[in-house]
């Protein structure tokens, strides 16, 4: 068979499979329709020989779009029962073609960008050939070296971040989720705001940034390179009164949620950074009404807006963009940034005045001073 009959038969093949998807495919098919694009797509792109950190970053890169296919489809095909829980969307919605085909779509997406960077730019991912070799220097050489290591290093991490029980993992938590509606209200209670009272005369806030050791924080440093993850705020420094938006450790649904300091630390690797913020009573207090809105309004953790960096409501966030808010509210930011555009390590990167004061930290490495610049 010719190499154009082969192109041909195979397009109308996928065209066949794509439309008996879009028709008649449930929210299983979809995702193994992802997984199944997602392994064709890691075996192609290991053939090529050379340029091993393109190749790296490619199926990095797959693999995020993999997590991002599984959370538009668990948003988009699967929506709030009435007892409680997730169930599949029916055809009587007014939304179910258009969701549907969303969800097709994006499967043709990663299969697009390959054919343009392994295909159209296939030449790039060749080793040199021997007269090139030649040309090589000593400097060249040495960062070659580094890059293996460095590749290496990765490799290691990556490995254990995109294992089978870390994905399986992540992937089961996705029906817990709603990034359109609040599935949370009311999870902080009388007692925990008694304890807020009597923070009050604390003149701090303290921010947390935390590395939580979990599955889902595993595998989101591979997308962001940092270490920590997660950030809290809390108005006592024992962290007695640590909130943020969060999954819910399967007692609440995600959204906001109390934190236990017990939480921080349970998964191996775990560890915790404590800075205080100067903050009179009379702001704290006004952080504290706004904390109590969202309690009674509701609320819900943006997994969706982690991609798309969008909140279809003003109580659906993520961690960040949560604690950003609070602070930018009473006009205690100390760096600028977009609210959905702040990442957990911002807090203490951008803290060029040096607005926060380390008080200590907690972990595995509580032998190290901690910090991140300067």
């Amino acid at each position: 068979m010719s190499l154009k009959k082969y192109f041909w038969l195979t397009s109308i093949v996928i065209l066949i499979a794509i439309t008996a998807l879009l028709l008649f495919g449930t929210y299983t098919m979809f995702i193994l329709a992802y997984i199944t694009s997602f392994l064709v797509l890691l075996a192609r792109t290991s053939q090529p020989r050379g340029q091993k950190l393109v190749k790296f970053w490619l199926i990095i890169a797959f693999g995020f779009f993999l997590a991002f296919q599984i959370v538009v489809a668990t948003q988009l095909l699967l929506i709030p029962g009435i007892e409680g829980g997730r169930v599949p969307i029916d055809m009587a919605h007014r939304t179910y073609w258009p969701r549907r085909i969303i969800c097709t779509f994006i499967i043709l997406v990663p299969l697009v960008i390959s054919r343009y960077i392994i295909v159209g730019k296939y030449a790039q991912l060749y080793l040199p050939s021997v007269k090139e070799t030649g040309t090589i220097g000593f400097a060249e050489l040495k960062g070659v070296v580094a890059q293996i290591k460095l590749l290496a290093e990765k490799a290691d991490t990556t490995r254990e971040s995109l294992s089978p029980g870390n994905l399986m993992k992540i992937i089961s938590d996705f029906p817990r989720h709603d990034s359109f509606n609040y599935i949370n209200e009311g999870t902080l209670t009388e007692n925990y705001f008694a304890k807020v009272e009597e923070a009050l005369t604390d003149e701090h806030l303290y921010i947390i940034v935390s590395q939580t050791g979990s599955a889902a924080s595993s595998f989101i440093s591979l997308f962001t390179n940092k270490d920590y993850n997660h950030v809290s705020i809390s108005f006592d420094r024992e962290l007695e009164t640590a909130v943020s938006y969060n999954g819910g450790n399967n007692i609440y649904p995600p959204g906001m949620n109390p934190e236990m300091l017990a939480d921080f630390t349970r998964n191996s690797g775990a560890s915790i950074l404590v800075y205080s913020l100067p903050c009179s009573a009379e702001k704290k207090a006004k952080v504290l009404q706004r904390i109590r809105e969202i309690n009674e309004s509701g609320s819900a953790y943006n997994m969706l807006g982690l991609v798309t960096k969008h909140s279809y409501r003003p109580n659906i966030m993520f961690c960040s963009q949560f604690v950003y808010k609070l602070l930018e509210t009473e006009e205690l930011i100390y760096f600028e940034r977009v609210g959905r555009s702040v990442v957990p390590t911002d807090f203490v990167e951008l803290d060029y005045r040096r607005a926060l004061a380390f008080e200590y930290e907690i972990g595995l490495t509580e032998q190290k001073t901690a910090g991140f610049a300067g």
